[in-house]
């Protein structure tokens, strides 16, 4: 019988990796080709480090972005977020591990139409289990935080898109999560919103020691990382550690 993984006590790290990339490789069956989308990337990722995965259409960043969130399984290798290895999971422990310490950031902002500011930012800890007050205050208070104090109540058809980009970031942030994987979160969004969004995640992210890994093909936005990891054709092919 499969002995059930306890997902809730395996983030723990006693080190400064948060996540560790060992050999991961990633090959699609197309008919009869199969094409090689990760050749064996390893790299560390720290705790507390914004890294940005950078590259351009086709360099295999999205494909390793799923790995990371455990959206897919590799051909081989391994990924462990703390101790735990989480191409090991089954799925529905990797939901449950996804709900309890990783949030995300979407370039299209993935919000529910149906739903107030205040609902889409509260809903995943209806997952956990929260009670409605607790909830409540704790979306509240983080849209407060994004600058959405008056937009509480309003639906996303009533918001620009720079205001549910920052629904996006409170509902990411909102479990306090170990990592955030924010994925190309400014791609809809002029420049002066860029920098303000930006801002607001590296800040958040900071305050509490959070690790973020950014993915995006765009360099004004890779300025924002500690460290940029460069995908070509599935290969790192550039690892830079931001001189402080």
């Amino acid at each position: 019988m499969e002995e059930k993984i306890d997902t809730a006590q395996k983030i723990t790290v006693k080190n400064r990796a948060m996540i560790r990339i060992n050999r991961l490789r990633k090959v699609y069956k197309l008919e009869d080709e199969s094409v090689v989308a990760l050749h064996g990337v390893s790299a560390e990722i720290q705790r507390g480090e914004i890294c940005c995965i950078f590259g351009t259409s086709g360099s295999g960043k999205s494909t390793l972005l799923n790995h990371l969130a455990g959206m897919e399984k590799p051909t081989s290798g391994e990924i462990f977020m703390g101790k735990t290895d989480i191409t090991k999971l089954r799925e529905a422990d990797m939901v449950s591990f996804r709900r309890k310490h990783i949030g995300f950031i979407f370039q299209a902002y993935n919000l529910l139409p149906g739903l107030t500011a205040l609902e889409n930012v509260a809903l995943p800890m209806v997952f956990q289990g929260y009670p409605k007050k607790e909830r409540n205050k704790r979306a509240e208070d983080l849209l407060k935080r994004v600058g959405l104090e008056k937009r509480i109540h309003h639906y996303p058809s009533q918001m620009s898109g720079g205001q549910q980009q920052r629904v996006g970031i409170a509902r990411a942030f909102v479990t306090d999560p170990k990592v955030v994987f924010a994925d190309e979160p400014t791609g809809n969004l002029d420049t002066k919103t860029t920098a303000q969004i930006m801002e607001m995640i590296t800040e958040m992210a900071r305050q509490n020691n959070q690790t973020i890994v950014l993915v995006t093909h765009d360099p004004h936005m890779a300025s924002y990382a500690d460290r940029i990891i460069t995908l070509i054709d599935g290969k790192i092919v550039k690892d830079e550690q931001k001189k402080k």
